[in-house]
């Protein structure tokens, strides 16, 4: 794993994650959204991700992971998402945990 910065450890402390209700009971995870906190930060830290991350699936769908300090981090646009790294599609899916129905237009 390559180290976070002071400042983006800082940026990720200091952010306020907001739970998202969307998919809340079966890919339970948080968010911050690029116009609401430092865009700079928010910059480096999805570079941080796509450069220092892996890329692993969501069902049928490809997407770059990063993985510190317990929770696992991706980007989407504007928006940086977490959950735990235990709460996972590669992780639920290696311990036969994934929901038996989900439907992704939710």
């Amino acid at each position: 794993m390559h180290p976070f910065s002071d400042r983006l450890k800082e940026f990720i402390a200091g952010s306020e994650w907001v739970f998202a209700k969307t998919y809340a009971e079966t890919w339970p995870h948080e968010y911050i959204v690029q116009e609401r906190v430092d865009n700079d930060l928010f910059i480096q830290l999805a570079a941080h991700i796509d450069t220092h991350g892996y890329e692993s699936e969501f069902y049928s769908t490809r997407q770059i992971y990063f993985d510190f300090n317990g929770d696992t981090y991706w980007h989407m646009g504007n928006i940086i998402n977490r959950c735990p790294e235990s709460e996972t599609y590669r992780r639920r899916k290696a311990e036969g945990r994934l929901p038996e129905s989900w439907n992704r237009e939710q």
